[in-house]
């Protein structure tokens, strides 16, 4: 049940080319504390075997990953993902276009149905955020970044309007996302970098704001300095962790395919970097969690 019938992810690497494993690594020591992912996409097809969205939770739980925020990119993942959501009470549903995708949208006179249709998603009550939705100057150059900025504004008008938490998407864009930020008539009461991958001034950005900051795996990665700065500079009430799964598997096992039960191997190195009690950070980021999203991990 809620088997992926996403895009299946290349068995390339990104960067290198390169060929990549595709068996998923062993599962790592359960955290003592439970925590949520904060921001997966199981609609993804990655490895050698199938696996259902019950059994990736099955699996994360067994861990003490006690639920995901399931994240939408287009109307089908947002569909998989409040569908996903109504079959297993571990996982929520956060609906949206991505960036690079509105100008795709925009330029085939398909962008206003697509966004009617993420409106009327993020009705459902499943729904605890909208995202991911933000800015992407790697993928997306000077020709669609127009199409990005409305997009964006429209996203956050929805997501103050409904009172629901958003996820940002951030690429090589910090300064715009911020001014766009900035410039937004009202903003919701959780505002989330998803994947954060700034540095020290944009942590500090970010503290002064109020702002969520989700690390995930890359924050694992041996020339991540940068990124490790910013955790240690992150107020940690404003600090959540995720696995943008089935991308960014935390080291020492990056590239192969990542699932919800990786993140103690991201808890783990987060603790270690700001010199924190690994039970008391993960008490830490569920507290973080609930107060972002509202709390829904308990049986049902």
């Amino acid at each position: 049940m809620g088997e992926a019938d996403g895009p299946v992810r290349s068995q390339n690497d990104e960067k290198s080319k390169k060929k990549r494993r595709l068996e998923y690594p062993p599962a790592p020591e359960p955290l003592p504390v439970p925590v949520i992912d904060n921001h997966a996409h199981l609609d993804f097809r990655d490895g050698l075997v199938k696996v259902s969205v019950s059994q990736h939770l099955d699996a994360a739980q067994s861990v003490g990953v006690a639920g995901a925020v399931l994240v939408g990119y287009d109307c089908a993942s947002s569909e998989f993902a409040v569908r996903s959501a109504q079959r297993d009470h571990r996982a929520k549903a956060a609906v949206a276009l991505h960036p690079n995708d509105a100008p795709h949208l925009a330029e085939k006179g398909e962008y206003d149905d697509a966004f009617a249709r993420i409106t009327q998603l993020a009705s459902e009550p499943e729904v605890v955020a909208v995202g991911e939705t933000g800015l992407d100057y790697f993928r997306t150059g000077e020709w669609g970044r127009e199409a990005q900025r409305r997009s964006f504004f429209d996203h956050i008008a929805l997501t103050s309007e409904r009172g629901l938490a958003m996820q940002i998407h951030d690429r090589d864009a910090h300064s715009d996302v911020v001014a766009v930020l900035h410039d937004a008539p009202s903003l919701p009461d959780a505002v989330v970098f998803h994947c954060f991958s700034g540095d020290a001034e944009l942590a500090r950005i970010c503290n002064r704001n109020g702002w969520y900051m989700s690390f995930s795996g890359s924050v694992t990665f041996k020339n991540s300095h940068d990124l490790r700065e910013a955790l240690v500079l992150a107020d940690p009430h404003l600090i959540l962790v995720e696995t943008d799964s089935p991308f960014l598997t935390p080291h020492p096992h990056r590239g192969q395919p990542n699932a919800p039960y990786m993140v103690p191997q991201t808890m783990r190195l987060m603790a270690e970097v700001r010199g924190s009690d690994l039970s008391q950070l993960c008490q830490q980021v569920m507290f973080n969690t609930h107060q972002a999203y509202g709390q829904w991990t308990a049986a049902q």
